[in-house]
This record gives structure tokens, C-alpha cells and sequence, in this order.
């Protein structure tokens, strides 16, 4: 298969450009859409050869006064639309597309209109059946729901609405405690990464809220034993700072959640390079800013192997609907 030309729009740290790489898809033009400055520095460290086009609302590619370069044939059109709007965990009490963030999802359309590439993919939140149904009206395909998990070891569910036929990625069986660099986990998966996620967290959110992960000293936190429960062995673990005899306390949810004796338990975010890891970004691809930025887009990315992992397909279809795989 010959180089395809890509137009990555709200690219951000350009995950499209490591997915494509990791699938084994050449490329011969890959022109951005951001505004983000500290995602683009990041983006041109890694890849000095991408076109940055600058913000989505400002370009216009039938405009025959541009230059010539920016009028290729795009193969390949790709985004992932802000998605604030959208979530669940938005203000609800405006409707989606009303939110300026949402109304992005129409630059995507516009420019899939304007360019007619061969296939794209576009990336977003679980959101409301009708805000969903709004999308799938305009993209002509259905979107597919894949779970992150089964590629990483987080937990992050999201949409993808494309013209490339695939199949859902096998489990790879990855778990939290593969990724950490030192310390102990109390689930198999890492929660959501979020864009907030620099803030940090604490324990009654991390507990009650099932928010923003937490890694736990191994000085701070041992296993000292089991609940008599039935069912997987993580729901019956009990921990207990720095090992003295457990005090348990169960948290809601039919003893699924950890059962901890908080004492003096020490606990961390994970660190940068953890999440690098768990949106299965090249180890040290963001390093070229703060560590604040840094949290930023890699919980606003996407996670580079599920989009690889459609990616690979590309070639094998000549741009027709998205098979009924599901």
C-alpha cells in the first residue's frame, strides 16, 4: 500500500501519528489541526515533519487561495471533537450541542464534507442515545464502544464512529500492577484518566467516587490477609498499613470495592510516566513539558492502541460502511 496523506483535526499530542506508525501505515502528509501550544511542542519534538494548520474553525480546504500544498487528497481524516459537552459528568442542564465544545463535532463534519476522504474515524464519549443518534445521522456509520482495558490497564470506554472494518482487539490481560513503577494497587484496572487528573486526588474520593487512581507505599499498604467472601480473589483482599492487624472497612457495592484499614495509609497519583503507560503513549513522549501539561493530554488523549488497532485494517477496504461486526 502506497503513503496516505492524514488530516488530524483537535490532534492534540497527535496519538493519530503514533497509531498510525504502531499499525504500520505509512504516511506522506500528516497536516493538524490544534491550537493547544503545549501539545503542539510536544507534537513537534516527536514528529518535526507534521503540517500544523492551526485552529479547525479557520480553515477552509476548497479555498482556492491557499497554497497548493494545503490542497491534497486527504486519505485519512481523523478527531476526536472536545468532548466536555458530551460526558456524562457535564452540565446537563445544557443541551449538548449547545455547548460551544460539542458544536466542534460540525468542523469535523464540514471538513469530511469538504476533503471526502477514503476513510476516517472520529472518537468521542459515552454520551446520551440522542446526542449519539445526532452523530451517527451525520457520520452515515454506528459507533462501535471499546473499552481501553483490553489493550491497557485502564478502564476508559469511548465511541468510535469509522469507515474501517475491524474486529474488537483481544484482551491482553495488562493490569495496573504491570505498569506502576513501585507500590501497590487495589484493583486490576486503573480508573478513567481525565484532563484533571494533575489536581490529584484523596482517599474519600478515590473510595466513594472511584476517581482519579491512587498508588499505594509499599511501606504504606500490605496484603494481610482475606475476606471470607466468595467470589474473585481482589474482592476478598484486606490491606492494612504498614502490616499491623487489619481493621476492615467495606465500601458500598457488594464487596467489590477494596477493602482498606485507611490508618495511616500513604498513597500517590501515579506518575507521568504511568500514564504514558496506560494510554500506551511511547514511554517519555510528553516529557518535553511541564509535568501539569503533561497530565493534561494524556488524560485528553486517546489511547494509541485501540486506534492502531483500527488503523491496521486500513487498505484492506476501499472505504465502504463499517461491517455489522458487533
Amino acid at each position: 500500500m502506497k503513503p496516505i496523506t492524514t488530516l488530524s483535526l483537535f490532534d492534540g499530542k497527535s496519538c493519530g501519528r503514533i497509531a498510525l506508525d504502531r499499525a504500520g501505515v505509512k504516511q506522506d502528509k500528516y497536516y493538524a489541526c490544534e491550537i493547544d501550544p503545549f501539545a503542539m511542542k510536544v507534537s513537534k519534538a516527536n514528529y518535526p515533519d507534521i503540517i500544523q494548520l492551526g485552529n479547525v474553525k479557520d480553515l477552509t480546504w476548497n479555498d482556492s487561495t491557499l497554497h497548493a500544498h494545503l490542497r491534497p487528497k486527504i486519505d485519512l481524516l481523523i478527531g476526536g471533537s472536545p468532548c466536555q459537552g458530551f460526558s456524562f459528568a457535564g452540565n446537563h442542564n445544557v443541551p449538548d450541542f449547545d455547548d460551544p465544545r460539542s458544536k466542534l463535532f460540525f468542523e469535523f463534519v464540514r471538513l469530511m464534507d469538504e476533503t471526502k476522504p477514503k476513510w476516517f474515524l472520529l472518537e468521542n464519549v459515552r454520551m446520551k442515545q440522542e446526542s449519539q443518534d445526532i452523530i451517527s445521522r451525520y457520520l452515515g456509520v454506528q459507533p462501535v464502544m471499546i473499552n481501553s482495558n483490553l489493550v491497557s490497564a485502564q478502564n476508559r470506554k469511548r465511541l468510535y464512529w469509522t469507515n474501517i472494518p475491524f474486529t474488537m482487539p483481544e484482551d491482553r490481560g495488562i493490569m495496573l500492577k504491570d505498569i506502576i513503577e513501585d507500590g501497590l494497587t487495589d484493583r486490576d484496572k486503573s480508573h478513567c484518566l481525565d484532563a484533571n487528573y494533575f489536581k490529584g486526588g484523596n482517599l474519600k474520593s478515590y473510595f466513594e467516587k472511584h476517581r482519579r487512581q491512587l498508588v499505594f507505599s509499599q511501606d504504606g499498604m500490605c496484603h494481610v490477609g482475606d475476606a471470607d467472601l466468595k467470589g474473585h480473589d481482589a474482592i476478598k483482599r484486606v490491606y492494612h498499613p504498614q502490616g499491623k492487624a487489619p481493621t476492615l472497612t467495606t465500601m458500598q457495592g457488594g464487596h467489590r470495592e477494596p477493602k482498606i484499614s485507611i490508618g495511616n495509609l500513604k498513597w500517590r497519583k501515579l506518575s507521568c510516566l504511568e500514564c504514558e503507560r496506560l494510554q500506551t503513549v511511547p514511554e517519555g513522549y510528553t516529557a518535553h513539558v511541564s509535568n501539569t501539561q503533561r497530565y493534561k493530554m494524556l488524560g485528553n488523549g486517546w489511547t494509541v492502541d485501540v486506534v492502531a488497532h483500527i488503523f491496521k485494517n486500513i487498505g484492506e477496504t476501499n472505504g465502504k460502511k463499517q461491517l455489522e461486526l458487533f
